[in-house]
């Protein structure tokens, strides 16, 4: 019998003799049973202080760890300790050490220790006047086994009553002082803490690093703390820590700077030449204007020194990215009779060349398959200034396999983009951008083709101009001055000419014209905290509103034609929120919600096909291939992988993702999805494709399922089996769940990277 059946039919007839091989004083541990905190009359524990007293408490009893949770219930490891024996080598020594736990005693756990760091840590809290203390519950079936219930007094909290500074005798007190009476943490009335103590003088040493005082340190700050003046209350005085080095008291300005810029082969002949901010000592042949170092370099010789303007040079010289070594060290200048700090900036150039190939794979349980495939090869340094020219070919395909079909490919896509990005704003002197910001002008140059055999070859190509750019800390900017598309039926299958002329709007959308676009997005990127993160994207775009405008002016009536083509009118909105919490370890629970709109009105009366939403796929709701599902309840007879009609101008879609760590580097999720896409205006071919609000959540196609990931760096290969739960349309079958079968209903997506 296998190693593994034998444990869980051992465990089934010996449930309840996980304690055969304790001791004779030995008592299992099971867990808390529970945790009670009283605060004095009045008061309420904050919840950072609860936390401390549950970090100190938490002891994972024997149990079978699942998607990070200890499943207690199921201690698989300790049934194999208590009745199964250790083969010396083979598949079952391997089985047996990888199941097996030893007990987790109440010994091990040590209770009367917890209550000395629980008492520990509220007094570090401010709560002085505490006490902790814990009790054995046993099992009343099995007295060798017991929970441990913990009770906490947390006494009065200690406040701050009064702060002495001190004297202001020099620059540096001063500073101190100064700093310290912003500092929120030293304040009266504020409740005594450790933590808060120690970040507000990590704080106030930041503030003076910044100000010349590069080696002064955190703890050469001290606090005295007296309780026996007022009840209650704390009595606070700043100090400086004796035996502070000398240096550290002094105030340094910078030197001379100093850049070494080296080859990535290593040698060359050094050529040494000076800028206005620093020496710069390149190794020749190299590719490096010599303006683009100055720009980068923010100390000033004979100003204080500052730790940002390390801090601030390392950030721009990175953004170039040509570089993928770059140090700067502060080093004392020992024959200045003045405190003297020279910089010395060490700089290594990257390969010139990137490659890179990303990968993704969509297989659903119909036969459908489709693979995608991207090339890109990017010259990092083209004009010897951090410019980045990208070209790049991309290609996906879907066949559906098992059918007698005319065409091998049911449908494929292929495109060429190249892109020539500046590390700087490209305008008029006028506009003016600091250096601090993140600032890049990028031109786009792209064309695609894609054909859909029995139906469409339609070709597509834009250029583009982008400003990006990065005022504050969490926010990043794009701004599109222009970007215009031209797209092309190239040729059209005489099924496809009968559907359109069945339905016009759908035909407008395809028809052959220009797309002059102007767009703004932004991106709200920021890690609040070590379990919270969140992500916000918002975008707004116009088209043929300034063309138009000039058309009219001009008295042009009618259509208005851009190149002797029509031109298209629309505007366009997108929003997506993305939060991400961290339950335990490496668990998270991620959750999406995405909405879009798009109206098109004056020179078009539809969206450009290219412009409308979609849904379903890898990255979507993924129990659905793309543009299974939509607009609303519509369904075309016959559906398959070329439902080019199963488009909206009105999308919401909102999923839920656990992410989990199985081991090492493989990952698990278990999520569920829903969306829709929706149409503004009511098309008589699609029926049931309007928005209507009363029909809005019968709309909502629902999936849910299980992904594998391998999580190796900066490569994520994901695996996601998405299961159909409700179908927005007409299945055959009443109720919410109305998946034909659940084999149909079973949809696998294989892709590169995180869904979001």
């Amino acid at each position: 019998m296998p190693l593994l059946a034998a444990i869980m039919l051992m465990a089934a007839v010996t449930s309840c003799s996980t304690t055969s091989r304790l001791g004779k004083d030995d008592i299992l541990y099971t867990g808390v049973k529970k945790v009670t905190v009283t605060p004095a009359e009045g008061e309420t524990v904050p919840e950072g202080v609860k936390e401390k007293i549950n970090t100190a408490v938490k002891v994972d009893p024997n149990g079978l760890k699942v998607m990070g949770m200890n499943l207690q219930w199921i201690p698989i490891g300790l049934w194999t300790y208590n009745h199964m024996s250790n083969p010396e080598k083979g598949l079952k020594h391997w089985l047996y050490e990888k199941l097996v736990q030893e007990p987790v005693l109440i010994s091990d756990v040590r209770p009367q220790l917890r209550t000395k760091m629980i008492e520990n840590e509220l007094s570090n809290s401010g709560y002085f006047r505490n006490s902790a203390s814990y009790e054995l519950v046993y099992s009343k079936k099995n007295p060798k086994k017991a929970k441990i219930s913990y009770d906490i007094q947390t006494g009065p909290a200690y406040l701050l009553d009064s702060i002495e500074y001190l004297p202001d005798t020099c620059h540096l007190y001063h500073k101190i002082d100064s700093i310290a009476r912003f500092n929120e943490y030293l304040r009266k009335g504020e409740r005594y803490s450790t933590d808060s103590l120690s970040t507000a003088r990590i704080r106030i040493a930041n503030s003076l690093r910044n100000l010349g005082y590069y080696f002064f340190l955190p703890e050469y700050i001290e606090y005295l703390a007296d309780s026996t003046i007022t009840r209650e209350r704390i009595a606070l005085r700043l100090s400086i820590a004796r035996n502070v080095p000398k240096f550290a008291l002094q105030r340094y300005r910078t030197g001379d700077v100093t850049v070494y810029i080296n080859r990535n082969q290593g040698g060359g002949t050094p050529d040494t030449f000076q800028t206005r901010r620093a020496t710069v000592v390149q190794m020749m042949p190299s590719k490096l204007r010599t303006a683009i170092i100055p720009e980068c370099v923010t100390f000033r010789k004979d100003k204080y020194f500052s730790v940002r303007d390390m801090n601030r040079t390392q950030t721009y010289l990175s953004r170039l990215g040509i570089f993928n070594y770059i140090n700067i060290q502060a080093i004392p200048d020992t024959t200045s009779r003045e405190p003297v700090l020279d910089v010395l900036v060490e700089c290594t150039f990257d390969a010139p060349y990137e490659a890179s190939i990303e990968a993704n794979v969509s297989s659903k349980s119909n036969s459908y398959l489709g693979p995608g495939l991207t090339v890109a090869v990017t010259n990092r340094n083209l004009f010897g200034g951090g410019e980045q020219l990208r070209v790049a070919l991309t290609g996906s395909y879907e066949w559906q396999t098992g059918r007698d079909r005319s065409s091998v490919f049911n449908s494929y896509e292929v495109g060429l983009n190249g892109s020539l990005a500046f590390p700087r704003v490209l305008a008029p002197r006028f506009i003016r951008l600091s250096r601090r910001n993140l600032n890049w002008t990028r031109f786009s140059l792209n064309a695609d083709l894609l054909n859909r055999p029995h139906y469409f070859n339609m070709a597509q190509f834009s250029a583009s101009m982008n400003y990006d750019w990065q005022l504050r800390k969490y926010f990043t900017y794009t701004f599109t001055p222009l970007k215009l598309t031209y797209t092309k039926m190239m040729r059209t299958t005489h099924e496809f000419d009968s559907i359109i002329g069945a339905n016009p709007a759908v035909g407008l959308s395809f028809r052959n014209q220009f797309i002059p676009q102007m767009s703004w997005s932004m991106i709200y990127d920021r890690r609040i905290n070590r379990n919270n993160h969140i992500n916000i994207q918002a975008s707004i775009q116009e088209a043929g509103n300034i063309c138009w405008a000039l058309w009219s002016a001009c008295g042009v009536k009618g259509e208005k034609k851009l190149f002797g083509m029509p031109f298209s009118q629309f505007v366009k909105g997108t929003a997506q929120v993305v939060y991400s919490r961290r339950f335990h370890s490496e668990n998270w629970l991620v959750t999406r919600i995405f909405g879009g709109i798009a109206h098109a009105y004056g020179n078009a009366s539809e969206v450009p096909y290219s412009e409308q939403f979609y849904i379903g796929g890898a990255n979507s709701v993924r129990a659905f291939t793309v543009r299974s599902i939509g607009p609303g309840s519509y369904h075309p007879e016959g559906s398959g992988s070329n439902n080019f009609d199963e488009t909206g101008t009105f999308k919401f879609e909102f999923n839920v993702e656990y992410r989990f760590r199985i081991y090492g580097p493989l990952h698990g999720a278990a999520f569920l999805d829903t969306g829709n896409v929706w149409l503004l205006k009511n098309d008589p071919s699609r029926p049931g494709g309007k928005l209507e609000g009363k029909r809005f959540f019968k709309d909502l196609a629902v999936g849910t399922g299980v992904g594998l990931r391998v999580d190796i760096s900066m490569l994520v290969i994901r695996g996601d089996l998405g299961i159909g739960i409700h179908a927005p349309y007409n299945t055959g079958k009443r109720g919410y769940y109305n998946m034909t079968s659940f084999k149909k209903s079973l949809a696998f997506h294989l892709a590169i990277g995180y869904p979001f």
